[in-house]
């Protein structure tokens, strides 16, 4: 008996942008369907229980071997597996590397992504493809899920904190989720950055875009205040700065005090993805101070270490899109979006993409066999 031929598209960055990557207000629908998804459990994220963010590659902090990565900010690799099910009924990867030197030093992006998808009967490669855009573009609209979801119904004003690439996909997707903005308030402690972002932004967004002289400046009369910062040094957000019912979308780390997270209502992309984070840290050599430097949940996975809270008291974003948990923004509170990043949304995206690609016949046809030699 012959085996099957196996094929599968290969799609490069410029492959991606043709077929629709950086269409963010699809995009926000994609991502509402998969927190929707994820509402009725329809999915599967690595381990045992379904809801890991993904395997990482923990480098040492030294090593007798010369050419052994060290640990560092941001040094890492990662793959990060899932199946979605409803219409795209797919399981996928996003394997990526990150070390913070590469534009610096290597003229390359802090990260380099690759995503592949699979067809979850057979296991057959549907395509492999560039995943930069893929990561850059479902990170930014899950805010814009949020926005729709969790802001407050007559919200006109966005403060964009961190002026990198990741804010100017939130703010495309805080836009697509809450038609009503008119003014937007950008604040970096890059001055430069804060004006590329400017005349970048300003011809793809319809609102009176303004530089903020401070943090303070930006986040006062907001009603959407995105997050995307790195570093040693974080944003710090003071309650007294926050508008009644201001959303605060942490796509990157704040420094915020407890009594903010303890008077603010706390939505999780998907709680059981960081509780999971929990059990690694409670693992690893270093204990439970190895993820709180970096995990984007860390100052709520230590109120509740402190028992302050409960795991009952963070939401998931996936009931109150599904209608699982009632949800309306009254203004009474702040409300914290914690996300992490989930590999469903990398495999919902790139599936999508691949779509488009298949209609426009975009992209190149590669063959891993004609027949296979064993089987």
């Amino acid at each position: 008996m012959k085996g099957k031929k196996v094929t599968f598209l290969y799609l490069d960055e410029e492959d991606m942008i043709k077929a629709g990557v950086l269409d963010m207000s699809r995009c926000v629908e994609v991502m509402e369907d998969v927190f929707r998804l994820l509402g009725e459990g329809d999915y599967l994220m690595g381990g045992p229980l379904g809801n890991e963010h993904g395997q990482m590659l923990w480098f040492p902090k030294a090593s007798p071997f010369r050419n052994m990565p060290l640990a560092g900010p941001d040094r890492r690799f990662m793959s990060m597996i899932a199946y979605l099910g409803g219409k795209y009924n797919v399981c996928g990867e996003k394997w990526y590397g990150s070390n913070v030197e590469n534009p610096r030093m290597h003229g390359l992006p802090r990260s380099i992504l690759m995503v592949i998808i699979n067809d979850p009967v057979t296991a057959e490669p549907l395509a492999i493809m560039s995943g930069n855009l893929i990561s850059a573009m479902r990170t930014g609209a899950v805010p814009g899920v949020a926005a729709k979801h969790l802001g407050r119904k007559d919200g006109d004003t966005v403060s964009v904190i961190g002026a990198g690439v990741i804010n100017r996909a939130c703010l495309l997707a805080v836009c697509a989720g809450a038609p009503g903005i008119r003014k937007v308030q950008v604040y970096d402690i890059n001055e430069d950055q804060t004006r590329r972002f400017i005349s970048e932004m300003s011809e793809q967004v319809d609102a009176e875009m303004v530089p903020s002289p401070s943090l303070e400046d930006a986040v006062r009369n907001s009603d959407f205040i995105s997050v995307a910062t790195s570093g040693a040094a974080p944003a710090e957000i003071r309650e007294e700065w926050l508008k009644d019912g201001a959303l605060i979308e942490l796509t990157g780390i704040a420094q915020m005090s407890d009594d903010l997270y303890l008077n603010s209502r706390i939505v999780a992309d998907n709680w059981k993805m960081h509780q999971s984070w929990m059990t690694e840290g409670e693992e690893h050599p270093d204990g439970i101070e190895s993820i709180l430097g970096w995990a984007p949940s860390a100052p709520v996975i230590r109120l509740l270490l402190d028992g302050r809270i409960g795991h009952g008291d963070i939401s998931n974003l996936g009931d109150i899109v599904k209608g699982n948990e009632a949800f309306e923004n009254k203004g009474e509170k702040p409300v914290i979006l914690i996300t992490g990043g989930m590999p469903v949304e990398d495999v919902a995206w790139a599936w999508t993409v691949y779509q488009n690609a298949l209609e426009n016949n975009i992209g190149q046809e590669l063959r891993l066999w004609e027949s296979p030699h064993w089987f």
